[in-house]
C-alpha cells in the first residue's frame, strides 16, 4: 500500500510538472489586448506578451504578417505597422501550443480618462440616467475599466477587458468619459476607446511615478514627509498587507448590507436603553473619536429635542449636514427616510403627527464603507418645525453595532502613500498607445492649492515622459460647491482652481471649466453631459481640425487702470462678451486698493472689454473674478462658455 501511495503521489507531481511546463509554454498577452479593443489610429502600435523563452510568435493582423521571439525571460513584443481610422479587425497571436484570436478590433483614437471621483462618478449616478443610459448604444466606442489597484510593486498585467459601449456596459463607467467619447465619436465618425482609471478622493501625489516623485522638492513631498509615509519603492510587506486587507475588506463589504444587531434588536425604538452608549460629538468625521478613528461599520447614534405643544399639527425639516457614506432615520421609533451618498447634504421632511409636544428621539444609523465617516464638521444640524431651529449640534449618545475592527486593521487609506495608482493603475497601460488623457482632480488637493501648481505639471510631464510622447492632456477646473461668500473671501477653492489654469502653459493642454454647473451642498454635481461637451469642444478644435470652434470662455489677459476704474481685457472672447442676466448685469468681481482689502465690484461689459469700479475704492490697484469656493459670475462668452476665474494680483494666498 505504501509503494501504491507513493507512486500515486509520483504521477500526481509529475503530471503537476508537465501540467505548470504547458502553462508555462502558452503564448500569452496582457489583458489591455482582448476582442472589442480600440487600438490607436496613425501611430505604430507596440503589441506584447509571454511566451516559452526563445519560443517563435506570429501575429497576424489584418493584411500584416509579423515574427518575432521571445527572449530569456519570456517576453516578447512587436509593432503593427501604422493604419487610419477603420475596422473590424481581427488579431491572431500564434505561438508553440496555442493560439489566440480576438475580434471586432477597431482602429480609432485612445483616451485615458483619469484622477477622482467626479472622473469615476458613473453614468447612472447623472441627471435624466435612466434616459442617458438607456440611450448608451454606441457600436464605435469601446470602454475598458481598470480596477482599483494600488501597487508598490511595478505589475504587468490589468484584470480587465474591453467592452462594447452598450446600456448595461455604460452605466457603471465614467459618465464625464462616456458623454467626451460619445460626443467625439458624433462628430468625427471615428472609433473612439476610452480607458478608466481613476479613484475616488485621492491626491495628485498618488498618480505620480515613484522616480518623478523622488526628484520633488521638500515642499512638493511635505504632507508625506509630514505623516511619516515618504516610502521607498519597491515595499514587498506593504504589497502583502494591502492584499490581505483588500481580502479581508471584500468578506466584511457584503456584512454591512445584511448584517446589523442594531436592527435585530431595535436600537431604533424610542424606549431603548442607551446608558451604556457613548458620547459623540456631532456634527464631525469619526476619525476625530479614538474608539471610531480606525474602523467602518454601523454607528448609531441617539438625541432628543423637547417641543412646544401644537408640533403634533405641524410638518418640519430634519437636516442632517454632509454625512459620509449612508444613513438611516427614526424619530420617536418611527421610521424617516434613508439616503446614501458621499457628502450629500441631508435634508429630510417631516410629516405630521410625527413630531409630539416635549421629549422627542432621533435616532440616526451612519453606515460608513471606507475613510472617514461620520458627518462632515461645520455643517449645521438641526430640527426646524414652525419656522423654529432646534440646534443639533452638541454631543449625541452613539455605539457601533457592527465594526470592521473583527475583520481587519485600519486599511491602507491610498492617500497616506504616494505613487502606489501610477504604479498599479497608470504604469501597466503606458505600452499601450493613446490618444491623449483627460482628468477629473484637485478636490483631494485643495489645502496644497499653492503646491499643486507644480504638482500638477510635474505629473502631465512626467505621463508624458512614460508614454514617450507629447499626447493632449485635458481637464476639467474644480465646480462651484459649498455655501457662497456673501462677502469677498480667500478660498482654498479658489487656489486651486488658479493653479489648474497656470497648467495651460503647458503644450498641448486645455482646460473645461464647470465653475457654473456645480452644487453647493454636493461634492459630486450631476450634470456631467455638459462637463464631457465641453471636454470635447477642446480635443474637436485641438486634434480633429475644427478650428472654428470656440472651445474656451472668455480668459483674462491683461487690465489697465484709468481713475477709479479698471478696465480689463480677454482672449477667447471673439464673438463678444456677454451677461446671463438682463440688462447686462454682471456679477462675481471684486476691487481692492493698495491694502488688499477686496469690496463687491460693479461691472459692465463696454465692446470687448469689461469695466469694473466700486465708489468705495478710490485708486483701485487688483481685481477678482469668481474667486470662491461657490462663485456666482455671470460673465460669458457668445457660445455660452463661462470666463476662467482669475485674479490680477498676486498676494500671497491661504495655501502658500
Amino acid at each position: 500500500h505504501m509503494n501504491r501511495r507513493y507512486f500515486n503521489r509520483l504521477l500526481l507531481a509529475t503530471a503537476a510538472l508537465i501540467w505548470a511546463a504547458s502553462v508555462r509554454a502558452e503564448v500569452r498577452l496582457p489583458h489591455l489586448f482582448s476582442s472589442h479593443m480600440v487600438l490607436q489610429r496613425d501611430v505604430p502600435v507596440e503589441i506584447w506578451g509571454w511566451a516559452d523563452k526563445g519560443e517563435s510568435v506570429q501575429i497576424l493582423f489584418a493584411d500584416q504578417k509579423i515574427k518575432t521571439k521571445a527572449d530569456a525571460q519570456g517576453r516578447w513584443s512587436a509593432k503593427l505597422p501604422v493604419r487610419p481610422a477603420g475596422g473590424p479587425y481581427t488579431l491572431v497571436v500564434k505561438g508553440k501550443k496555442n493560439t489566440i484570436t480576438l475580434d471586432d478590433i477597431l482602429m480609432g483614437d485612445v483616451w485615458v480618462c483619469a484622477g477622482q471621483s467626479n472622473m469615476e462618478w458613473p453614468l447612472n449616478m447623472v441627471n435624466n440616467a435612466e434616459a442617458e443610459v438607456a440611450a448608451a448604444n454606441h457600436p464605435n466606442v469601446r470602454l475598458f475599466t481598470v480596477p482599483h489597484h494600488p501597487r508598490s510593486i511595478k505589475t504587468e498585467d490589468i484584470e480587465s477587458e474591453w467592452k462594447c459601449c452598450t446600456p448595461e456596459n455604460a452605466a457603471n463607467f465614467t459618465a464625464v468619459g462616456y458623454f467626451f467619447g460619445r460626443d467625439l465619436n458624433r462628430e468625427t465618425d471615428i472609433p473612439i476607446g476610452l480607458i478608466c482609471t481613476p479613484w475616488g478622493g485621492t491626491r495628485i501625489e498618488c498618480w505620480i511615478s515613484p522616480d518623478a516623485y523622488r526628484k520633488l522638492s521638500d515642499e512638493q513631498r511635505a504632507f508625506y514627509v509630514d505623516k511619516g509615509h515618504d516610502i521607498t519603492f519597491p515595499n514587498p510587506a506593504m504589497d502583502s498587507l494591502y492584499q490581505s486587507i483588500d481580502q479581508a475588506v471584500a468578506t466584511f463589504r457584503p456584512m454591512i448590507d445584511s448584517l446589523d444587531p442594531g436592527m435585530d434588536d431595535k436600537w431604533y425604538e424610542d424606549s431603548f436603553d442607551t446608558t451604556s452608549w457613548h458620547a459623540i460629538p456631532m456634527p464631525a468625521y469619526w476619525s476625530t473619536v479614538p474608539e471610531l478613528a480606525n474602523v467602518d461599520g454601523h454607528l448609531w447614534l441617539k438625541t432628543t429635542v423637547t417641543l412646544p405643544a401644537g408640533v403634533e399639527q405641524q410638518t418640519g425639516r430634519l437636516i442632517l449636514g454632509q454625512i459620509d457614506d449612508k444613513d438611516r432615520v427614526w424619530i420617536n421609533g418611527v421610521a424617516l427616510g434613508e439616503n446614501a451618498g458621499y457628502l450629500t447634504q441631508r435634508d429630510y421632511n417631516i410629516p405630521y403627527n410625527f413630531l409630539r409636544e416635549g421629549r422627542n428621539t432621533i435616532t440616526l444609523r451612519i453606515t460608513d464603507t471606507g475613510g472617514d465617516g461620520g458627518v462632515k464638521a461645520g455643517t449645521p444640524i438641526y430640527l426646524e418645525v414652525n419656522k423654529v431651529r432646534y440646534s443639533l449640534n452638541k454631543d449625541w449618545k452613539g455605539k457601533m453595532s457592527l465594526t470592521s475592527a473583527s475583520y481587519y486593521d485600519k486599511p491602507i487609506v491610498v492617500n497616506d502613500y504616494p505613487s502606489m495608482l501610477y504604479i498599479g493603475m497608470i504604469d501597466p497601460l503606458t505600452r499601450f498607445a493613446i490618444k491623449g488623457t483627460i482628468w477629473y482632480q484637485g478636490e483631494s488637493n485643495e489645502f496644497q492649492a499653492h503646491t499643486y501648481r507644480t504638482l500638477f505639471p510635474a505629473m502631465i510631464k512626467n505621463w508624458r515622459k512614460k508614454w514617450g510622447t507629447e499626447f493632449p492632456f485635458y481637464w476639467v477646473q474644480l465646480a462651484n460647491y459649498m455655501a457662497a461668500d456673501s462677502l469677498p473671501a480667500e478660498s482654498t477653492w479658489a487656489e486651486l482652481r488658479e493653479a489648474q489654469t497656470m497648467a495651460l502653459s503647458l503644450s498641448k493642454t486645455g482646460q473645461a471649466l464647470a465653475i457654473d454647473i456645480g452644487n453647493p451642498n454636493d461634492i459630486h454635481p450631476r450634470n456631467k453631459q455638459e462637463v464631457g461637451r465641453r471636454l470635447s469642444l477642446i480635443a474637436l478644435h485641438n486634434d480633429y481640425g475644427h478650428t472654428d470652434l470656440v472651445y474656451s470662455g472668455p480668459q483674462f489677459r491683461s487690465m489697465q487702470i484709468e481713475g477709479n476704474k479698471a478696465i480689463l481685457s480677454f482672449d477667447h472672447a471673439e464673438s463678444g462678451l456677454i451677461a446671463i442676466e438682463r440688462y447686462g448685469y454682471l456679477r462675481g468681481f471684486a476691487i481692492a486698493g493698495a491694502d488688499g482689502k477686496f469690496v463687491w465690484a460693479k461691472a459692465k461689459i463696454d465692446g470687448d472689454k469689461v469695466v469694473v469700479w466700486s465708489d468705495q475704492i478710490a485708486n483701485p490697484v487688483a481685481v477678482r473674478y469668481n474667486w470662491g469656493n461657490n462663485p456666482d459670475g455671470t460673465l460669458y462668452n457668445a457660445e455660452g462658455l463661462p470666463a476662467v476665474p482669475f485674479r490680477t494680483d498676486d498676494w500671497k494666498g491661504i495655501t502658500q
